[in-house]
């Protein structure tokens, strides 16, 4: 008995040594070698994955034995923990499904390559079998326009802060005009992409409602009928720089306009849906089931939203 356990001891060492070396290990060959069933060779592969799995590393990477079709064999591949895990995957690939940001032909082909990233075959065709129902009635948006290669050039020129000369179509009356523009960040919400930008040499009292407001406009994306690079620099100082995040915290709807401060009282059943929407938003007063809330905010699209409350909502002050 003691015999046969040094000779497993002996023959897990030695398959194991000769994977860490990065050779292919084939059962029946192992099986020759040693004198034992395949099944044993395979017991002893098991042996070695369960070896690796309750010692995994804290040096950043994972070890697993797999087999490799091409090879017909077991090699020992090594991962990083960096790389999602199977659940984040589908995580990632619900949220891009649920937001419609992209059309088929851009979304599919990154569904699939997430999918390629499962940590093996079953787990793939499994996470496949779970976004299909969701994919097949994908719905695209209204414009239907490709929007990866464009994210791609906008996030350029803000990160090398260049000016840009955009085309783009208003919302309003259809109406197609031409800015020069310092492109600050850009944005996802509800949907679309939005472009934050500065407008240089305009005649702002002609062009604009409020030719005084210091605060950046907002274009969406997929409007833009066309974007040239004019190889020409800005400068912001980092004090002045304009932060995405903060910005995104304050504005609603991606309405531009004016920083201003609202305070409401809310009487619905779920104040926490509030303060997620309004990620400024603060509870000064509570009494009864009624939450007295102040926030900051951009613009005009946070009286839209309060009035779309209906009774639950009651506008006490907004102010600049």
């Amino acid at each position: 008995m003691e015999k046969e356990s040094e000779d497993k001891a002996g023959r897990i060492l030695s398959i194991y040594a000769r994977l860490k070396q990065g050779k292919v290990v084939y059962k029946k060959e192992e099986s020759d070698r040693y004198g034992v069933a395949q099944r044993t060779i395979q017991r002893d592969i098991s042996d070695i994955q369960c070896f690796l799995q309750e010692n995994a590393t804290s040096t950043g990477e994972i070890q697993e034995i797999v087999f490799d079709k091409l090879s017909g064999g077991y090699i020992l591949q090594t991962k990083k923990k960096t790389q999602l895990e199977d659940k984040e995957i589908l995580a990632v690939a619900k949220i891009l499904l649920e937001s419609r940001a992209f059309t088929k032909q851009e979304l599919f082909p990154i569904i699939h390559k997430l999918t390629n990233l499962c940590s093996n075959e079953a787990d793939m065709h499994l996470l496949e079998d779970m976004v299909r129902n969701e994919s097949f009635h994908y719905m695209e948006l209204r414009h239907g326009k490709p929007l990866l290669d464009m994210i791609w050039e906008l996030e350029q020129a803000i990160k090398e802060q260049q000016y840009l000369m955009i085309e783009y179509q208003k919302l309003k009356n259809r109406e197609v005009v031409t800015r020069k523009v310092k492109p600050v960040g850009l944005i996802f919400s509800e949907f679309y992409f939005y472009l934050v930008a500065y407008i240089d040499g305009i005649d702002k009292k002609k062009a604009f409602q409020n030719p005084n407001d210091t605060f950046p406009t907002i274009y969406r994306v997929d409007r833009l009928k066309s974007i040239k690079n004019v190889k020409e620099h800005f400068s912001v100082p980092y004090l002045e720089r304009f932060e995405e995040g903060e910005f995104r915290k304050r504005i609603q709807f991606m309405y531009g306009g004016k920083l201003q401060k609202v305070k409401f009282e809310y009487s619905g059943t779920d104040v926490d849906a509030v303060l997620d929407r309004l990620p400024t938003a603060r509870i000064i007063k509570e009494e009864d089931g009624r939450y007295v809330i102040e926030a900051e905010v951009f613009g005009k699209g946070i009286e839209m939203w309060l009035r779309s409350q209906g009774e639950n909502v009651k506008i006490m002050d907004m102010k600049i």
